[in-house]
């Protein structure tokens, strides 16, 4: 018999804090009539001053990504987001072609669809399974100091999640690819939260890696503080009864909560877990 799935609700809630477009004007590439991104009051307000204008329907419309891209460089400039110097891939659905690229901070800035990846480092040992569970370091941009997983980051542009799991492996916890290569995909998670930095738009893609008992992660650079292996019910009741996790890795460790059996899904409470997982963006 699984915990009960109430008290995990409040982390669906925290990720899913927003309804689109809840006041936000679209963004439109062409005459495509599903929006790019979304754009919140304070950013509308600051677009016509850099050449972007709303027209007679509400909508900001572009013509090709590369408008977006320029118009990001310059709002950066403008101090309205933290460029980061990281390209990622611009997309209308989490899983369709790159339309071009713009720097990782302004994808809140407009509400355009992130995705990364998450894994779930498990050791099966005779007393219980546990998991490889990071600490983010404390100068960390975004939630420094918070519990992570052993290995996540954002989906670079021209990256697929292998290739990330990869890179983000070898940099994060010192990952042998051969043991990367192990990672099993588990699930999609989805969700739209309104952030200080703006609107976020993600998609986790999600993996199972059981790592052999004598591997120890091993930082490779300055993102992470440490690593710890806890049992799993140790992490659970973290999960249930603390908020020591970065906001999305919560979720990502409620599905495989859910997966094992350790939380009840059949209940009305886990159903709604289970629903809430996979939001639509």
């Amino acid at each position: 018999m699984g915990e009960p799935a109430g008290p995990f609700l409040r982390h669906l809630a925290a990720c899913n804090n927003t309804t689109l477009p809840g006041g936000r004007a679209p963004l439109l590439l062409r005459d495509i009539p599903r929006p790019l991104g979304w754009i919140d009051p304070a950013t509308a307000e600051a677009l016509p001053g850099h050449g972007l204008h709303q027209g007679p329907d509400g909508a900001f419309r572009i013509g090709d990504v590369g408008t977006l891209t320029r118009l990001g460089e310059t709002l950066a400039e403008a101090g309205l987001y933290r460029f980061r110097d990281e390209a990622f891939d611009v997309r209308l659905e989490p899983r369709a072609a790159s339309l071009g690229t713009i720097d990782r901070g302004a994808l809140p800035a407009f509400g355009l669809i992130a995705a990364g990846v998450h894994v779930n480092g498990i050791v099966e040992r005779r007393q219980g399974a546990a998991l490889w569970i990071g600490r983010r370091a404390a100068d960390k941009a975004l939630d420094p100091g918070k519990l992570d997983h052993i290995v996540a980051g954002g989906i670079p542009a021209g990256y697929d999640a292998a290739a990330t799991l990869r890179k983000e492996g070898a940099e994060e916890c010192s990952l042998p690819e051969h043991l990367a290569a192990r990672a099993v995909p588990v699930a999609d998670i989805t969700y739209a939260m309104q952030r200080r930095e703006g609107l976020r738009r993600d998609l986790l893609e999600c993996f199972d890696l059981v790592l052999p008992e004598d591997f120890q992660p091993v930082p490779n650079d300055d993102e992470v503080a440490e690593f710890r292996l806890l049992p799993m019910t140790e992490v659970l009741a973290l999960v249930r009864d603390t908020d020591d996790f970065k906001f999305n890795v919560s979720l990502v460790l409620i599905d495989l909560f859910l997966r094992r059996g350790l939380i009840e899904a059949d209940s009305a409470d886990g159903r709604a877990l289970r629903g809430g997982l996979r939001s639509p963006l």
